[in-house]
């Protein structure tokens, strides 16, 4: 299985002239900067709206936090990354925002699909074999009634979590780094590093940690090579999403994030895992990653994604 890298080496050579290294540097503390600020702002303005809707100061943020609400909120603050993306490119390099899509400047809507599905076929195979492992499932409280209502908005709000991620750590700082630099190591390596490092829970055991950044970390190797295969960031976004969604909406891990899942399995944080299980957990998060590559990158998968050049027909 091998990957023609003609597409990537246009989308790395795409910027412009003002895509220099410490501009790259500047535009990414203005992504920051806007991040923080939009989740200040919507964190604090919800909190509020919380506490007096409840009218019970007490639970403070961090009942806040874990409510239906709060966990809307969390998926609007990646708005700002959006907003700082944008401002990032028209003011610090001089280019649209759509150049960070790929070569045709949009979104390779049947490679979006294709990573969607792939993903979702290995989510479902990694459920069954992490309720192998722990078969603790329980039904979550919200009601199917109440999930068909809000299936719609947390699909949309976690298309622009999922959507904003993608752009600034595959497609801003992996395109602008692999246009200054041509070793992977510089423009694969720390976007991935940075985007795993974001995954770190102060409330998991260290094993816990260690087998949930060894799963996110495969999981960013997908999406790179994806993106590299196809010089597209469509794939990448499907795949994303299709992950994310699959612990929002379907099986959560995460206590403080499964309003919203029709089942819960046993919270990660939680305590009781064994160093043994931290292992299994983290074969079984980069076997699917592995497995979700070659569906989307085999010759021979009828889901393989097809390398992008804008001036003639998608090759497969």
């Amino acid at each position: 299985m091998t990957i023609d890298p003609a597409a990537f080496e246009r989308y790395r050579h795409s910027p412009n002239s003002r895509t220099t290294l410490p501009r790259l540097l500047l535009g990414t503390g203005i992504v920051v900067l806007f991040w923080a600020a939009t989740t200040v702002a919507v964190l604090v303005g919800g909190t509020y709206a919380f506490i007096a809707w409840q009218a019970t100061p007490s639970s403070g943020i961090q009942g806040f936090l874990a409510s239906p609400l709060g966990i809307l909120t969390a998926l609007v603050s990646f708005a700002g990354i959006w907003i700082g993306l944008w401002v990032a490119m028209r003011w610090v390099h001089g280019e649209k925002l759509s150049a960070l899509l790929g070569n045709s400047r949009r979104v390779s809507w049947p490679g979006f699909l294709k990573g969607l599905i792939a993903v979702l076929i290995t989510s479902f195979i990694s459920e069954i074999l992490l309720y192998l492992l722990q078969p603790q499932i329980t039904r979550g409280p919200i009601s199917l009634s109440s999930w068909l209502v809000f299936a719609i908005p947390i699909a949309a709000l976690t298309l622009v979590q999922t959507s904003s991620e993608e752009l600034l750590f595959r497609g801003y700082l992996l395109r602008g780094l692999a246009s200054r630099f041509t070793s992977p190591f510089v423009w694969a390596l720390l976007p991935a590093l940075l985007f795993t490092s974001l995954h770190w829970s102060a409330s998991s055991s260290p094993a816990i940690n260690a087998c949930v950044l060894a799963s996110i970390a495969a999981f960013a190797l997908l999406l790179t090579l994806v993106v590299y295969a196809t010089g597209n960031l469509g794939a990448a976004l499907g795949a994303h999403l299709g992950n994310n969604l699959t612990g929002f909406l379907l099986i959560s891990h995460q206590e403080s994030y499964n309003s919203f899942a029709l089942f819960n399995a046993r919270p990660l944080e939680g305590p009781g895992w064994a160093t043994s299980d931290a292992v299994l957990i983290a074969f079984i998060g980069i076997a699917c990653s592995l497995l979700t590559i070659v569906l989307l990158l085999h010759p021979r998968s009828p889901l393989r994604v097809a390398a992008e050049f804008p001036d003639r027909a998608s090759t497969a």
